[in-house]
């Protein structure tokens, strides 16, 4: 019988940059239908990401990354993740999270109900709610560094 890895490799991509690459023991991905969580020794599989945030535990330590959409590979000892969008909590520029935010919520409700305008102005309402909320997770300090 073969062992289960105890570890699993994290890697995370997007277009205009490699934004992380770890050695973790636990991974939290945000799927378009909900969180899947992955442990070494996972089953194969390719899933769509939603907009959320990414978890993983290394050592002791949780630490956050956000995911705006994408696709995620999952094997029994790898993570491969390639997002639109992705920031580690540490770099997010809450300031300019929170402006963002302002700006959403005020267009949105400008905005006919479910036309393309509403719908552009829900995403990035819901990308910057992702920032805020993975910048409060990263801890002290976490995106006032800039």
């Amino acid at each position: 019988m073969a062992t289960l890895p105890e570890a699993i490799e994290l890697q995370i991509v997007t277009p205009e940059r490699h934004v992380l690459q770890e050695t973790v023991q636990s991974v939290e991905i945000p799927g378009k239908e909900g969180y899947l969580g992955v442990l070494p020794g996972h089953a194969p599989l390719i899933t769509e990401l939603g907009v959320g945030i990414l978890g993983y535990r290394k050592g002791s330590e949780n630490k956050f990354v956000t995911v705006i959409q994408g696709y995620a590979e999952v094997l029994p000892d790898r993570v491969i993740v390639l997002a639109e969008i992705s920031e580690r909590a540490e770099e997010i520029d809450v300031a300019r999270s929170k402006a963002a935010h302002d700006h959403a919520q005020a267009e949105l409700a400008k905005a006919g109900v479910g036309g393309d305008e509403w719908q552009r102005q829900k995403l990035a309402l819901e990308r910057a709610l992702v920032r805020l909320q993975a910048a409060s997770r990263g801890g002290p300090g976490a995106g006032d560094r800039h």
